[in-house]
Formats: C-alpha cells, structure tokens, sequence
C-alpha cells in the first residue's frame, strides 16, 4: 500500500477544531472542520455529479466531530454533532485535503474550489 496514503495515526480531541493525520510517509495532515464538513463526500451533501463542492457549514454543531471510526483499511466515517455521518473520506481524498502549510501554503488554503471525486 502507498504510504502517502496510509494512515497511521488520528488525532482530534474534543472541542477541538482541527484533526491530525500522520501518514506512513511521515507526513502530517491538518485538517480544519470546516474543511472536512463543507467538502463532505457524501451523496445527500454533493448528490451524484463527477465534483465535489464545498457547502460551507451554517453552525458551530455542524463542525463539532463526535465520533471517528474506520472503515476497513481505506477510509474515516465521520460523525458530527448534528447527527449527520454518512460521509466515508476515502483517505486517498483526505490526503487531497490536507491545510497544512506545505500542502497548501499561503493564499491558496482559502481556495474553496470543487474536487474530483476520487
């Protein structure tokens, strides 16, 4: 398996607003709620077309995790507050996302354009 797309740790206290990821590469993934809830991979989020687009959450609740599991060896199930948790980020897309300044560096974190679906 990749190692640029195996996890090997998560990190996401509660309350907190961002969640870390360290890759087997050894990279470290930072991840702002935000970020996770408005590109929501899910069908009832972003319906069935080729792109994801990024719907900005409208509450605190919507961007306070409550629960991380894994799927298999291949994705996160995120659970959030208000009860939405259908979403499965394959982690293939989550390393796609990741903010942190060597993957997006500068201006190009408040880039909110639409992604591929993987």
């Amino acid at each position: 398996m990749d190692p640029r797309v195996r996890c090997k740790a998560v990190r996401s206290p509660r309350g907190a607003k961002v969640t870390e990821i360290d890759w087997a590469d050894g990279h470290k993934g930072v991840y702002p709620h935000e970020i996770l809830r408005g590109y929501c991979p899910c069908a009832s989020c972003q319906g069935h077309s080729g792109s994801i687009s990024f719907i900005a959450p409208t509450s605190d609740i919507q961007t306070e995790l409550d629960q991380i599991e894994p799927v298999g060896n291949y994705a996160l199930r995120l659970q959030w507050f208000d009860g939405h948790g259908s979403g499965l980020y394959s982690y293939k897309y989550l390393r796609g996302l990741c903010q942190c300044e060597e993957c997006r560096p500068g201006e190009s974190k408040n880039d909110r354009g639409e992604l591929p679906r993987q």
